[in-house]
């Protein structure tokens, strides 16, 4: 393995994390309502467990309520109980064909509680990329040791990742402080 290759699959390992991090955020709820509220929960179609974006159609009704319109008219009363169980803490109501689910209003505490949350996944992701440059680090000097890189490259690759880390890092930052603001929002 080269250090082009090193750098180059460090680097795409970065974005993943950061594309994971961002996921994760996406699932940590502020006081508006969002579809992608719901991405976590499955519903059991004809005995296979699926998304309930791929057996309903997802939509706003208001700032705080998501509709969920069933593609079949049995598939209701799976999806309410689905939603129900899920560990999301929603109450869905049933009117006819759709399906409402409220959003409660967040308390002053649960919005600080959140943003707690917020900078523990925060701190999780910024520690794999640590780990990563630490990984690519480590990488570079087993390639000095065997003789099939100087130390110059050593160092000068090292500074990279280094730079590299801290790009990635201050993403982090940026995206925790942005979710913060969110969830403050009232």
């Amino acid at each position: 393995m080269s250090i082009a290759e090193i750098k180059s699959g460090i680097e795409h390992k970065m974005q993943m994390s950061i594309e994971s991090f961002r996921n994760g955020l996406t699932k940590i709820r502020t006081g508006r309502a969002n579809p992608a509220i719901l991405d976590t929960v499955h519903v059991d179609y004809y005995g296979s467990m699926l998304p309930i974006s791929q057996v309903a159609n997802l939509s706003l009704l208001d700032s705080r309520t998501i509709g969920v319109a069933p593609w079949e008219k049995g598939m209701g009363a799976k999806i309410e109980k689905a939603i129900r169980e899920s560990d999301l803490g929603l109450n869905p109501a049933s009117q006819g064909d759709l399906i409402r689910v409220p959003l409660p209003a967040m308390t002053e505490e649960r919005r600080r509680e959140l943003t707690k949350v917020v900078r523990g996944e925060g701190e999780g992701a910024k520690i794999a990329i640590r780990n990563l440059r630490r990984d690519a680090n480590e990488s570079v000097k087993k390639l000095v040791k065997d003789k099939l890189a100087s130390e110059d490259d050593e160092r000068r690759t090292q500074d990279e990742v280094q730079k590299m880390t801290d790009r990635y890092i201050a993403e982090v930052d940026r995206l925790v402080t942005a979710k913060e603001q969110d969830i403050m929002a009232v």
